[in-house]
């Protein structure tokens, strides 16, 4: 086994500590990266406190892996010693399934394994450790190359807020001609922006606090709505193809398929608590609309983002913290006082 440390809650809504903890040896498809940051995700905080499901403790969070390669089995192919690598939300998956032979391994039939609080059923039977660790081991399968061209820290939130956004938008075309809305300007909303953009969509913002006009803008933005202006929003009622929903709190659903127009698709990829309601029948039925989700992305479409990252030079907006400072951090991110993405040094553990 190789010896490792990270900072793991050892119970539900702990704060966090450092924690020493083993990964398995590298297998003949195996690769272990030497992490060098790691994004920190509000799912974090989330599963620390059990607010989806028990978490399986110690829990080492941390799902927006980055580094570099440092020792491969015999058998890897698609990597080399020394290259810069990532790991993201998923780590195993059955591969025989539909879903995981179509490079949708998100969606596996028997249930993908989770970088972290989660059993690996399909390896060994272990419990998963994320990225707030020095080390990982993963299969190459499940592990991306990143462009020597990308800032290393601010690629790591590409792992999930990039691909969670990148995915929905390449799944359901959206392009040159489309008018897209984007709901919420945060960790996921500041990458879908940037993303819907490069696509040549025609973007406008959709948020409550008018202070964050600029900052739209300033990401490339064509258009910014306060939302709780009766008068801007009466502006744009019916005129979207697409709305981008990345808020992971309540919010009303009716209220904004109505600034959808006929066949417009409402795209989920926020986590609100209280779950998806639309009240009346006719927000959906009156216009032919559709509430539709998605989950992160395969490994293929994950690698084929990162490329078209390296391409247009897209990267998160980052504040790199110390290891240290993680309570901090999530007490920040709680309060939405972050633009737009910490990450973890992680030479500070």
């Amino acid at each position: 086994m190789i010896k490792a440390k990270g900072y793991a809650a050892q119970n539900a809504n702990d704060t966090l500590g450092l924690w020493d903890f083993e990964r398995r040896e590298v297998g003949p498809h195996d690769i272990q990266i030497e992490i060098l940051y790691c994004g920190v995700c509000h799912s974090d905080l989330a599963q620390i406190n059990n607010e989806w499901f028990p978490g399986i403790f110690p829990m080492v969070p941390g799902h927006e892996i980055v580094g570099r390669i440092v020792k491969m089995g015999d058998h890897v192919k698609k990597f080399k010693l020394g290259d810069l690598a990532g790991v993201g939300t998923l780590v195993n998956s059955c591969g025989k399934c539909g879903h995981c032979k179509n490079d949708l391994e998100q969606y596996c039939d028997e249930g993908v394994t989770a970088t972290y609080n989660n059993v690996d059923k399909f390896r060994d039977g272990l419990p998963t450790y994320g990225g707030y660790s020095n080390t990982i081991v993963t299969d190459e399968s499940f592990t991306v190359l990143i462009s020597e061209k990308l800032d290393l820290a601010a690629a790591a939130p590409l792992l999930c807020a990039g691909i969670t956004t990148y995915s929905p938008l390449k799944h359901w075309k959206v392009g040159k001609g489309h008018k897209v809305a984007v709901l919420g300007l945060g960790g996921l909303g500041h990458m879908a922006v940037k993303f819907a953009v490069a696509l040549g969509a025609e973007v406008t913002i959709l948020s409550t606090s008018p202070k964050k006009e600029a900052d739209a803008r300033r990401l490339g933005a064509h258009h910014f709505v306060v939302t709780k202006d009766p008068e801007q929003t009466d502006k744009v009622k019916s005129s979207f193809d697409f709305i981008v929903d990345t808020v992971s709190a309540g919010h009303d659903f009716d209220f904004y398929l109505s600034l959808l127009k006929v066949d417009g698709t409402h795209i989920c990829v926020g986590v609100p608590p209280e779950g998806i309601h639309v009240n009346g029948a006719f927000s959906l039925l009156a216009g032919r609309k559709s509430i539709v989700g998605s989950a992160v992305g395969g490994i293929a479409e994950t690698q084929e983002m990162l490329d078209f990252c390296a391409e247009h030079n897209i990267v998160a907006d980052i504040e790199i913290i110390d290891i240290k400072d993680i309570q901090v951090a999530f007490d920040r991110m709680g309060k939405g006082d972050i633009r737009y993405r910490f990450v973890i040094d992680m030479s500070t553990l």
